[in-house]
């Protein structure tokens, strides 16, 4: 299938027109890969969180939530690694000091046909000289060496100097989920295998270009682990890809638009890894990974805390730690591919070019939009928005043409308008048009209700 011609300009212009996405500080020349979400953004991504929490928390079998502190324990990253292998290879250039990533050099110069994941820094570096690789801000070609910078955000805590302690904002939510095996285990009386998720905010200190949201220094991880027995973490291995793979078909995605990307190298951690990679505007790129992180991570809290995760299974007595299957998808990153995937711009019959949004009607940040024909018929319109707002997110909009006003809502995805008319006065229905199609029909407030209640069902 032929993929729709979307940009990232195009996209940044209508999340700041519609008020999906702004840029962070704006006022103030803005911040460096910050973004705040506009008041039709943040139902769009409080959406996207609640699809995900209903799916693999609320519709699981035996899986539980938290909302584990930002701050924790230093201890907690030195035990995880992350305080002596989380970094990213920079380079700078001489010329006109910008920083850059090496890897994402080497993807952007090989047109993604080079994997550097897979190379050493000295393989990296002897890439970018031999196919002199230029410098994407100044076009010159004068290198530092490759140096590995620190990716957590370092604070202190306490008021003097004597009492001060370095602490790290979390790079990861992960680590939350861990160190509370055992407290949600307890307390839910859960049996192995069970699941322990979380939807949270992370920091990394990202110096290299963004596209966007797609990589901030600031996010929103939505992350699932799943505890199991050795011996049985292949098969759930599995089995969380083909989750994670319905999960994004079930919102829309064009399968044609996604693949999976096993990992040429892998973390220290893992026994195996994959991701899938979407089509985005920049091309291909990682949404989301699986990972089977076998016992590591709670055999490390372990060690370092001296406190025992080992599970004893209540029937047989066997005692072991876990295995764990992690499941993981930026909210952001997964919201920048949702505005991808949607927008789309339609030449009508007359010539009329017509954007839209086609979000599925669950993501939408309003289910519909109340309309009166005329502003003499507000106060009937009004009526109907006092009731439906009540039972699901709704806007109203009397300014403009009808048709002005059916554009403003296609562009945020509206799915259906409800339009109060003459007819309404006599009868008591509404016209009711389809954002995909256009259709229209006639409908009472109860039939109103009760169609955008299935619709609206993930």
């Amino acid at each position: 299938m032929e993929r729709k011609t979307v940009t990232m300009e195009k996209l940044v212009a209508l999340c700041k027109a519609r008020g999906i996405i702004f840029a962070g500080s704006e006022i103030y020349g803005g911040m460096g890969n910050t973004w705040d979400y506009g008041p039709v953004g943040v139902e769009i991504k409080n959406n996207v969180k609640r699809a995900w929490w209903k799916r693999f928390v609320q519709e699981s079998d035996n899986s539980y939530g938290v909302d584990a502190a930002i701050l924790m324990n230093s201890r907690v990253w030195e035990a995880s690694g992350h305080t002596t292998s989380f970094s990213d290879p920079k380079m700078d250039c001489k010329e006109c000091k910008s920083r850059h990533r090496a890897d994402t050099l080497i993807e952007a110069h090989s047109k993604g046909k080079v994997n550097p994941d897979a190379m050493s820094n000295a393989e990296m570096e002897a890439y970018i000289q031999e196919h002199r690789v230029n410098c994407p801000v100044c076009g010159k070609f004068n290198w530092t060496n490759i140096r590995t910078f620190n990716l957590m955000f370092e604070t202190s805590r306490g008021v003097t100097d004597e009492s001060q302690n370095k602490i790290y904002l979390r790079p990861e939510t992960a680590q939350g989920e861990f160190v509370n095996f055992l407290n949600v285990q307890r307390t839910t009386r859960a049996k192995i295998p069970f699941g322990i998720a979380q939807i949270g905010k992370a920091f990394r200190n990202e110096i290299t270009p963004g596209n966007f949201i797609f990589r901030t220094i600031e996010f929103e991880q939505m992350e699932h682990q799943w505890f199991c027995k050795e011996g049985t973490d292949e098969e759930y291995y599995r089995a969380f890809k083909q989750r994670a793979w319905q999960f994004l078909l079930d919102l829309g995605f064009n399968k044609e638009h996604l693949r999976f990307k096993d990992h040429d190298k892998l973390a220290h951690y893992a026994k195996e890894a994959c991701d899938i990679q979407y089509d985005f505007p920049m091309g291909w790129s990682e949404l989301n990974g699986i990972h089977n992180r076998t016992d590591y991570d709670l055999s490390r809290h372990q060690e370092y805390s001296g406190k025992s995760l080992t599970y004893v299974d209540p029937v047989s007595g066997e005692r072991y730690i876990p295995y764990v299957v992690e499941y993981s998808i930026g909210a952001d990153r997964l919201m920048l591919a949702v505005l991808s995937e949607a927008y789309d711009e339609e030449t009508l019959e007359n010539g009329e070019v017509r954007n839209v949004m086609h979000f599925h009607p669950a993501i939408a940040a309003y289910k519909a939009a109340i309309l009166p024909l005329q502003k003499n018929l507000a106060p009937q319109a009004r009526e109907l928005w006092e009731r439906l707002r009540k039972l699901f997110p709704v806007t109203y909009d009397e300014a403009g043409s009808i048709g002005k006003r059916y554009r403003r809502q296609d562009e945020i995805g509206t799915p259906f308008c409800l339009t109060v008319d003459f007819d309404s006065l006599q009868d008591g229905t509404v016209t009711l048009r389809d954002r995909d199609t256009m259709q229209q029909q006639r409908l009472s407030p109860e039939g109103v209700i009760a169609y955008i209640t299935e619709k609206i069902a993930f």
